[in-house]
């Protein structure tokens, strides 16, 4: 089996694989969600899809550090923004399938009227922006921040989209001044094996070690403005990333 997973035919195959079951999990929500409310069943069928398709391609998922985090946020009685790089469009899927809290994505208001998918990624509490303006953009922060302050958990990628080179990009401050709105911890992430198992332009899922790694909460209220915030959740993720590395 682990020779069949490494064929390059092996890994194509599973493209379109992957597209018929996140449609048929985004399916599987949808119908769950009159007995379950919306919410349970998005947390409790939508981790299945990376699941089923790491088994198949081979990839270990692995979650580090969680064990460290204080009770409050490990029972959800403290909700946090997980700020994590971006290696691959595997990340998402991954990280709600990994993180043992519900954690919903902050997303770009298109994505909502995506048949299927977007109307269970909304059932599932996704917040939606309109990043095309900035004014628009700038409220619906606020409003992110309203809803994490009233206890929802949100996974922010600083960088706003995936890496290209497989280096941590630019950091945007969208996220940082939301944080400081909304007086909640920052718990950094670090994301490694994705772009390996998924290279950017590629469609075949290669088998391999995909290591979530957890670092410590850092407080906002801290810091004096979302720049200075900004560098120490940066310094943070790139230290997690160099010892998942170094692990792996």
């Amino acid at each position: 089996m682990s020779k069949l997973r490494s064929t390059w035919i092996w890994g194509v195959l599973l493209m379109p694989w992957g597209v018929l079951t996140v449609l048929l999990d985004a399916l599987a929500i949808l119908l769950a969600a009159p007995f379950l409310g919306g919410k349970r069943a998005f947390f409790a069928i939508g981790p299945l899809w990376a699941r089923q398709m790491f088994w198949i391609g081979g990839v270990k998922l692995e979650l580090r550090g969680w064990e460290n985090l204080p009770e409050a946020i490990r029972s959800e009685r403290q909700p946090v923004i997980f700020m994590s790089n971006h290696e691959s469009n595997l990340d998402p899927p991954v990280l709600i399938s990994a993180l043992p809290v519900p954690a919903v994505y902050i997303s770009k208001k298109e994505l909502k009227w995506v048949p299927l998918v977007g109307w269970a990624a909304g059932l599932g509490g996704t917040i939606f922006i309109d990043r095309g303006r900035r004014e628009r953009a700038l409220h619906g922060i606020k409003q992110a921040a309203a809803q994490i302050r009233e206890g929802k958990t949100v996974v922010i990628f600083p960088e706003g989209t995936r890496t290209r080179t497989g280096r941590l990009g630019p950091f945007k401050k969208g996220g940082f001044a939301m944080a400081l709105d909304a007086g909640v911890p920052i718990v950094p992430l670090a994301t490694v094996g994705g772009f390996k198992a998924l290279p950017p332009g590629s469609l075949r899922l290669r088998p391999g070690r995909y290591t979530i790694l957890v670092g410590k909460p850092v407080d906002p209220a801290a810091f004096p403005d979302r720049d200075a915030l900004l560098q120490e959740v940066r310094r943070n993720i790139e230290s997690l990333v160099e010892t998942a590395k170094g692990a792996a």
